[in-house]
Parts: C-alpha cells; structure tokens; sequence
C-alpha cells in the first residue's frame, strides 16, 4: 500500500509529438461506426496548483486525473503527491501515474518520456494552459500548441 498519498475528492506522444487521429481511434483502432468505449480512458495533467497546466513533469507531484467514455469527459481525482513520489525520486515497482494512458504536460525530459512509455503511458508536452481544454483537444485529435521552450 502506497503511504502519503492524497486523493482529493472532486466535484465534478512522446513529448512534442503530435497526432491527427482522435484519442479513442488511436488507443482503440478497431472500433466501428461510433460504438462506445468498453474501456474507459484515464488522462493525467501535470499542474502544481490544480488550476494550469505545469511543466517539470519528473519533479511534478500534483495531479489532475480525467477519465473519458463514451465522449464524456469528466475529473476523476487529484493527486497530491509526498516528494518521493515525484517520478524524479520514485524508484519503486507501482506508482500512480502507471494507471494512465495518456499524461499531459508543459515540459519533460527524454528520460521522463522513456520511463513513462515503459509504463505504456503516452506524455504529450503543450504549451495549451488550461487542463480541461488540452484534454478535449487530445480526445478529439486536435493539434495542441507546442510546448514552450525550456531548458531541462
């Protein structure tokens, strides 16, 4: 059991990668004519104060966390996470994020990237500031602004 961890309750590519093709066509190719996801799809963003998206995604310990089906999209939970669960210090077997498909953020290193894609999560870096925004133009296939430059 993982200790330190707080789930806020709620009311309601590889970095730089860019695709055309909508999230649910992307993650799930075979469905046909609009059938509605089986599976649910779990979005994360990085954003230090619940409110933008942040950048630092290694050393980043609070969370937003989406879930999208059948083309509603709603915030699941909020993590907030101790210091040595930032993937930066993570060095265990299960971590939180692993649960993700697809995690949002304004910037991340390659290791950051390769870690997560170990874990079958695809990072997305953007310059888009607003959570809600950036995950319904990954839902529907829109290119997202660029990240911003930053020096890692």
């Amino acid at each position: 059991m993982l200790t330190g961890i707080v789930a806020l309750p709620l009311d309601n590519r590889q970095c730089g990668e860019k695709t055309q093709e909508p999230l649910a066509e992307a993650m799930y190719p075979n469905l046909i004519n609009n059938q509605s996801l089986e599976k649910s799809v779990k979005i994360g963003v990085t954003s230090q104060n619940f409110r933008t998206i942040t950048g630092h995604a290694g050393k980043t310990r609070r969370f937003l966390v989406y879930e999208t089906r059948d083309s509603e999209i709603r915030e699941l939970e909020r993590l907030d996470l101790p210091k040595e669960m930032s993937m930066h210090e993570f060095r265990g077997d299960r971590h939180p994020l692993d649960t993700l498909d697809v995690l949002i953020t304004a910037s991340c290193g390659q290791g950051f990237e390769r870690r997560m894609a170990a874990k079958g999560v695809r990072v997305v870096a953007t310059g888009e500031t607003d959570p809600f925004n950036a995950v319904t133009g990954i839902v529907a296939g829109d290119d997202l602004p660029p990240p911003l430059p930053h020096e890692h």
